[in-house]
């Protein structure tokens, strides 16, 4: 009977042992992908209508001198009875700076945990073949990034610039695109070349993020989100093109 009873125990064992272990529930993620999405379309539409008013705002040195001067004084009196001089371009660069560093924090988050899940290679033939903007989405980031600094630098800052003198545009632009210095157009018409690839994937991605696409709709979204990339673009370029040939 002992025996019997040993050798029950025995098989129990060993069929407790052999059964399959119940698979392991993966931990919800503490901000899900969703709301990460909609941080990226949030912050994007932020600093999109920041390039639109920018390049509106760049297109009067083709008024002169006086006209684009005239507007970088402007736009440190506005609301200046409440938040002083300077105020609103430094309310305007706060809102900037979050709205970079939330589009970079979220688009970083959601490639890391894209990776994780993907955690062995696609093997060879297999490969996922996306479009030329989707896979160089990432690197067009980096390019941005790289260029926001030396924008910054160049003419906000200064420090780069052969001219920069505080609220004095107009100079410093036509200092920074002379003819002898055409690396740095070369440079900046790059530049805005990815920021035109990364834009207008961008603002695809934010409108099926928004859930504003359809089958129906899907062309024409996407030649407006073209043909809007393509203007704003085109704003930014006319002007180092411009200062370097002497058209201004």
């Amino acid at each position: 009977m002992a025996t019997q009873v040993s050798s029950r125990g025995s098989a129990a064992e060993k069929d407790s042992s052999t059964a399959p272990a119940t698979p392991a529930r993966p931990k919800r993620p503490l901000i899900p992908g969703p709301l990460l999405k909609f941080i990226m379309a949030l912050s994007g539409a932020v600093l999109v209508l920041y390039l639109v008013v920018h390049m509106i705002g760049n297109l009067q040195i083709f008024w002169g001198e006086t006209a684009l001067n005239g507007y970088a004084v402007w736009l440190r009196t506005l609301l200046q009875p409440v938040l002083g001089w300077e105020g609103f371009v430094w309310v305007v660069r706060v809102a900037l700076t979050a709205s970079v560093v939330g589009h970079i924090w979220a688009a970083t988050v959601l490639a890391l945990r894209a990776k994780r899940a993907r955690p062995v290679k696609y093997a060879a033939g297999n490969k996922v073949k996306g479009s030329y903007t989707t896979r160089t989405m990432r690197w067009g980031g980096v390019i941005v990034l790289l260029f926001i600094v030396w924008h910054i630098l160049d003419l906000t800052v200064g420090v780069v610039n052969p001219h920069g003198e505080h609220l004095k545009p107009y100079e410093n632009v036509t200092a920074d695109f002379t003819p002898d210095r055409w690396y740095i157009t070369v440079w900046y018409v790059l530049a805005l070349v990815a920021i035109w690839f990364h834009l207008r994937h961008g603002l695809w991605s934010a409108i099926q993020t928004l859930g504003w696409s359809s089958n129906r709709r899907e062309k024409t979204l996407k030649a407006i989100a073209t043909v809007f990339t393509t203007v704003l673009i085109v704003g930014f370029l006319i002007v180092p093109i411009s200062a370097t040939f002497g058209w201004i």
